[in-house]
């Protein structure tokens, strides 16, 4: 238990006290706030570093093939590492050719995948709420369990969304990989399930005046009023998550819509106290050997010079490839490319 540098717990007389005594003072109510919370004093400055990279961007962009190669370099640099994709149309087992049903799937040396579904979210939320909720929601409403479950599932606002993101803050907090490589679904569901967090909290600010409006036992009241807030709390974590533990990654391509939608997506992200750290520009012609190919790489020249002129990032380029990018090999190549020093 810290000890209060003021005085006050030896009922000293009480006196007006200088600058340094007030901020002293400060500090050990925080300390003491932490100390209660946690079991143990922890100091303002303590943070973690980030161990989740995520890939984002529209579809068709290349953001596995990206996620991909990331997570076979950090494996390759002896982290153990789970690259994830929380697209509902994924494609990870099929660019690392990965037939194991498994979850998570062992690829290679320190490299494991998954592929998250609603069904998982699903699961996720029942342990955490749906046995309280239900308890509550069926003293109003006639439903079995797993109709209320579907109900919820597919109703209530981002549900599935927000658990999505608790899954991958559990995986990060939870110690069972130095490095996550997140592969999302196309940018504006993306964006979605980034904003769910913060919606979230919106959406169940008013849910405590709701409930204590009811006409219900004290227990219930009590019950329903105290899934509330553990709700707000988990998406306060979250949202704490996304801004303190994620490096976020564009990915795109050279061309005029592409270029153009960064501006929304940038702004989506400030909006939200996000910030993107680097943008990789895919599918960018090197060797023009054609009038056809010639054209384009002008085209795409002129784009890449007003992306890195309007974003002072780091920004990669992946060139197009004659051939697809599947199995570790092909896989290998993008990483090298992505993972070049910076000349």
């Amino acid at each position: 238990m810290p000890m209060c540098p003021c005085g006050l717990d030896n009922q000293q007389e009480k006196r007006t006290p200088d600058v340094g005594t007030l901020w002293q003072r400060l500090q050990w109510c925080a300390n003491l706030v932490l100390y209660t919370r946690t079991g143990m004093a922890r100091t303002p400055a303590e943070s973690k570093p980030k161990n989740v990279t995520m890939f984002c961007g529209k579809g068709g962009v290349g953001k596995t093939t990206s996620a991909a190669a990331t997570a076979l370099n950090h494996a390759t640099k002896g982290k153990k590492t789970l690259v994830v994709s929380t697209d509902f149309t994924p494609s990870l087992r099929d660019i690392f050719e990965v037939e194991s049903s498994e979850k998570p799937a062992m690829v290679t040396d320190n490299l494991y995948l998954d592929e998250i579904s609603y069904g998982d979210v699903k699961t996720l939320w029942e342990k955490k709420f749906g046995p309280q909720v239900y308890d509550v929601f069926s003293a109003f409403v006639d439903i079995d369990y797993g109709e209320f479950t579907d109900f919820v599932a597919s109703i209530l606002p981002g549900i599935r969304d927000e658990f999505m993101v608790d899954y991958i803050r559990e995986l990060s907090e939870s110690g069972r990989f130095e490095s996550i490589v997140w592969d999302t679904a196309p940018a504006g569901q993306t964006l979605g399930l980034l904003r769910m967090p913060s919606l979230m909290n919106h959406h169940l600010k008013p849910a405590a005046r709701i409930y204590s409006s009811l006409k219900a036992t004290p227990n219930t009241k009590r019950s329903v009023l105290g899934v509330i807030r553990e709700w707000q709390e988990l998406s306060d974590r979250d949202m704490e998550f996304l801004r303190e533990r994620v490096k976020f990654n564009m990915v795109t391509i050279a061309e005029a819509l592409a270029i153009r939608q960064l501006d929304g997506i940038f702004s989506d992200f400030r909006g939200y106290g996000l910030e993107i750290d680097h943008i990789i520009v895919n599918q960018v012609i090197e060797k023009a050997d054609s009038p056809f190919l010639e054209s384009k790489a002008r085209m795409q020249q002129s784009y890449l010079a007003e992306l890195k002129g309007r974003y002072e990032l780091n920004c990669s380029v992946l060139p197009l490839l004659p051939h697809e990018v599947k199995g570790i090999e092909r896989i290998r190549e993008v990483e090298r490319r992505l993972f070049a020093p910076i000349e």
